[in-house]
């Protein structure tokens, strides 16, 4: 036998290996028992086509029935353009011409029975990609379809009933309209597809003998289709017909009037109609008429502006879909592909409802097929690329699972088999080994899919629940949306609804677009119930507003929130308990990003990540300026996002101080690298020289709050009279690390365009500010072994290098724990830490017990401790040094150098102050007032507290700080006229607290 150029065997690109080899034998030696010597043949030259038969063969019991009919035909298809073939047989469907409806049943049902043989190879062997598959499986349908609405149409002159306007065509000028929905009018069926038809008759162009009688005419006229199509007979069916999408199922003919139907949709049309008819399209009978009819339609479909109530039904249509038919997880065995959680619907969904809303706007958005019209949905700036892509990728696979699952037996379902064992076959005609790997493929791709809807429609607010008036348009209030907004608990409604005008007449930046003001129309209704949400609506709202005074522009923020309701809900609860962060939000609105990703409240990104991501923001960047403002927008992101994290408790507020150190090292390593190179372009570089960035402070003991600066000391190791080489200008080597500290310095401090990264402070390395900046590793080990005071000593417990070459940084390291572990005089170390604590306490010290860092018993009585008894012990007992206070603690009780009830009791105050002070430095500025706190915010302290109220935490607090007090006490001593030994001044004396 001859084969095509293009033969579907040739074409082939997977061949399935079934599960049950001996099952798949017997089904291929049933074929060719039937055979008369032509598929034989073919398969004896062709070893890839029994490849293939056997493995589809041992899938499908479906499969095996058919090609059994007629195994000389399999033989054709096999050696055939499959894209040939399908032509084919559309143009005998349509040319079909028979009096005997017997006749035509027998051939339409052998058309589609070689068309699904020949489909079903193309598709399962990859011949063909998914929707090609699709189309073909349309194409067939719609000739099909036809063939009967001519026999019918010819029958029905012939039984005096109508006259055809053309006989060569009966269905031109017929007036009999059929259109196809759902994945029909997309040319998207699936392999054992229903047919979803509309009839209507068009009274105008229906030339029907009785016009009194043309209901019933075309009501048993398309009974006869609907036998033509779905009975089954010896050959089976050709496909199966719904016609429940018409206007009122249940109380209307299955052929409609054309007048009663446009009447209908007018007046009484639902949006779950406007999104079906977004894939209609006429596929047999009268087309022109058909078109005609849906341009008709086109402003019922496609509204210019939807109201808030329109939108609202629009989002709730998936969700009615779930609550009905739906899976509520997701899963391997007995998951629904289509309706499920992750499935096929939800990306049509995706697609179309985005599509109902903005249609009416962008024409471009009218499509009917679901990927080009998601490619317009990017192009058009209402989907990300990314989402697109992940999308594209998961409806394709879906598809093709689909597809098999209905090839198993031709049955128009959806759902996985219930068992391994049946889950196993689908996934070998999939092209994988096994259930394993085709269940973590499918998972993937659910879990995306379920991702990016979820953040679309599955928390969309259901906008019409308010039960009252949301206007705000002209110039007076209306009385009805006062009503509302009062009952949603604004205690000033006309303040609320004199803001939303303003914002609509343009008086900020955000709302000066057309389109930013339309994206804010429909975000309103959503946004006034969350914020109706929080404690206090009225400063919940003002807050916002504050937000949008700020932003340079608005469309990105409203689009975002439109689409997003859990992004909303947390844009209100920053609002409401945390003005710094909403701060930040106006400045850079591209943060919202970021709490989209599905990942998000999952995972705290790792130093790794964090280091990724910002080499990438330093690759793309133009110049050194451009890097520090990157780093600048990097930093100030990423520290937005932290308390994000602590503020939805993704994050806890022990682990927040982790955090953001970990991204302060990241910064500081990445830029000593950037500030490294640019310095050595100018003065070269120090022959056999190194230097390391030495964390001190909170970021040494990895204890930073979003308000934290840095304290550090750049050491450095190099031959003294060495002179730089290399570079346009050379510098002797003291000159040359003092350059290039002052230049990490402005890096890392200087304000640029994008704001300020951190403060930084030099003043813990040797003699302070009356030092070098930049202190040479032999100077450093000089001063700590003779001129250091205790206190210095006390800092240095904290101290660890976070950049600079490996080799080097150990070499300081082991200088630090030299430095901490000298003889020293117990009594001298108590007197001056005593002194040191005084010292602080008179000009620092508090009596709020919310001032948590400073106040007696607070945070530094806890760390004075931790370090006084780390240098009191460490000479002998090395392993108790830790940079970290509660792990210091821990060490020290481990080792019986600190009573265990003390240190369990300083670690539960550790917690507390720790948390506390997490919050507050992320939430306001200044000092905190209980009575003016924001209930978001009181919420959070609470937690945090264990307390029922503000009042029982301010009294828990002052009960911890008391007991804190009393065991530095007896630990340590009595703070109180403690004095500084050694005769020094304790004003020479200034430790950054």
């Amino acid at each position: 036998m001859t084969r095509d150029a293009n033969a579907l065997i040739d074409r082939a690109r997977v061949i399935i290996a079934p599960a049950d080899a001996g099952k798949a034998q017997q089904a291929l030696d049933r074929v060719l028992e039937k055979d008369t010597g032509a598929l034989a043949a073919f398969l004896a030259e062709s070893p890839k086509a029994r490849d293939l038969l056997f493995g589809v063969f041992g899938s499908s019991p479906y499969l095996t029935d058919l090609a059994a009919r007629d195994p000389a035909r399999l033989a054709g298809l096999l050696a055939a353009d499959p894209k040939t073939r399908v032509a084919g047989l559309v143009e005998a469907a349509r040319g079909l011409k028979t009096d005997d409806e017997a006749e035509l049943m027998r051939r339409v049902r052998l058309i589609k029975q070689e068309a699904a043989l020949v489909i079903a190879l193309a598709d399962l062997s990859k011949a063909w990609e998914t929707l090609e598959a699709t189309e073909a499986l349309t194409r067939i349908a719609d000739a099909t379809l036809s063939a009967a609405i001519r026999f019918t149409l010819r029958q029905a002159q012939h039984a005096g009933k109508l006259e055809l306007a053309d006989q060569r065509d009966p269905e031109r000028g017929s007036g009999w309209i059929f259109l196809g929905m759902g994945k029909g009018g997309a040319f998207e069926l699936n392999y054992s597809s229903d047919i979803d038809l509309i009839v209507f008759f068009d009274r105008a162009r229906a030339r029907v003998a009785d016009p009194l009688e043309d209901v019933d005419l075309f009501v048993k006229l398309t009974k006869r289709i609907v036998k033509i199509m779905s009975d089954g007979t010896s050959e089976g069916y050709v496909f199966r017909t719904d016609l429940r999408l018409r206007p009122d199922p249940g109380a209307t003919p299955i052929a409609i009037p054309l007048e009663a139907a446009l009447s209908y949709y007018e007046s009484m049309g639902q949006n779950w109609e406007r999104a079906a008819f977004i894939k209609a399209r006429p596929v047999a009978g009268d087309i022109y008429a058909g078109e005609q009819f849906l341009e008709e339609l086109a402003p019922f479909i496609w509204r210019k502006y939807f109201d808030f109530a329109a939108i609202a039904d629009v989002h709730s249509i998936k969700r009615q879909i779930h609550a009905h038919k739906g899976h509520g997880k997701i899963a391997v065995l007995g998951h629904n592909i289509k309706l499920g959680r992750g499935g096929i619907r939800e990306i049509e969904f995706f697609v179309q409802t985005q599509q109902l809303i903005t249609g009416g706007r962008d024409k471009r958005l009218r499509g009917r097929a679901t990927l080009p019209m998601l490619d317009q949905l990017v192009d058009s700036g209402w989907v990300e690329a990314r989402a697109r892509d992940d999308l594209r990728e998961a409806y394709l696979f879906l598809r093709d699972v689909e597809h098999r699952i209905q090839m198993v037996a031709d049955e128009q379902k959806h759902t996985l088999p219930e068992t391994a064992e049946g889950v196993e076959t689908i996934a070998r005609m999939m092209g994988f080994s096994g259930f394993d790997d085709f269940a973590e493929a499918l998972l993937k791709r659910l879990d995306v899919v379920q991702g990016h809807y979820a953040r679309l429609f599955e928390s969309a607010p259901q906008l019409s629940s308010t039960g009252g008036n949301l206007v705000f348009t002209g110039g007076d209030d209306d009385p009805g949306t006062i009503e509302t907004l009062a009952r949603m608990g604004y205690k000033d409604p006309k303040m609320v609804t004199a803001t939303i005008r303003g914002w609509h007449f343009g008086r900020y930046a955000a709302t000066r677009s057309t389109v930013a003001r339309e994206r804010l129309t429909e975000l309103t209704p959503s946004l006034l119930e969350a914020l109706a949400a929080t404690e206090n609506a009225d400063q919940a709202f003002l807050a916002f507003d504050k937000l949008i005074q700020k932003l340079p522009a608005g469309v990105q923020l409203f689009s975002l929130l439109v689409s997003q309701p859990r992004l909303l809900q947390l844009i209100a609860a920053i609002t409401g308990s945390a003005p710094k962060l909403s701060a930040t939000i106006s400045r850079r609105p591209r943060v919202l990003d970021a709490l989209m990703e599905p990942a998000f409240f999952q995972s705290v990104p790792s130093e790794d990540d964090l280091r990724a991501r910002l080499a990438a923001q330093f690759a793309e960047a133009r110049s050194y300026e451009d890097a520090l403002d990157r780093a600048r927008i990097f930093g100030q992101e990423q520290k937005f996002l932290i308390g994000v994290r602590v503020l939805t408790g993704s994050v806890s507020v022990a682990e927040a101080g982790a955090a953001y150190s970990r991204l302060a090292e990241t910064l500081i390593a990445a830029l000593f690298d950037v500030v490294r190179r640019e310095f050595e372009k100018v003065h070269g570089r120090i022959d056999g020289g190194a230097a390391a960035v030495v964390a001190m402070g909170k970021l040494g003991g990895r204890e930073m709050t979003a308000a934290s600066d840095l304290d550090l000391m750049l050491l450095y190791d190099a031959d003294p009279l060495a002179e730089s080489v290399g570079g346009e200008r050379a510098l002797y080597t003291p000159q040359y690390y003092a350059r290039l500290t002052q230049r990490l310095i402005t890096a890392l401090s200087a304000p640029t365009a994008e704001g300020l990264l951190y403060e930084t402070d030099f003043r813990l390395r040797p003699s302070g500010n009356k030092g070098p900046i930049a202190v040479s590793l032999a100077s450093f080990v000089s001063y700590q072994s003779e001129e250091a005071w205790t206190w210095e000593h006390m800092a240095l417990t904290r101290a660890r290098v976070i950049a600079g070459p490996a080799d080097f940084a150990a070499r300081v390291e082991d200088a630090i724990v030299a430095a901490l572990t000298l003889p020293r005089s117990p009594e001298k170390l108590k007197t001056d830490a005593l002194a040191m604590r005084r010292l602080l306490e008179k000009e620092k010290g508090s009596t709020n017990p919310w001032e948590v860092k400073q106040v007696a018993g607070g945070l530094i009585d806890i760390e004075f401790l931790a370090q006084y008894l780390m240098l009191l012990h460490g000479a002998a007992r090395p392993e108790v040094f830790s940079t970290t206070t509660p792990d210091a603690l821990v060490r020290l009780r481990d080792a019986r150098l600190l009573d265990p009830g003390a240190a369990e009791a300083l670690l539960a105050a550790y917690r507390l102050y720790q948390g506390l002070l997490q919050l507050l430095r992320l939430a306001i500025d200044g000092a905190f007032q209980p009575a003016d706190a924001p209930r978001g915010l009181a919420d959070l302290l609470l937690r945090v507290g264990d307390s029922p109220n503000l009042s029982h935490l301010e009294a828990l607090l002052a009960e911890t700080e008391r007991k804190t007090r009393e065991i530095f006490v007896t630990v340590v001593g009595p703070v109180k006229g403690a004095e500084m030994s050694g005769g020094r001044e304790l004003s020479d004396a200034r430790p950054r607290a």
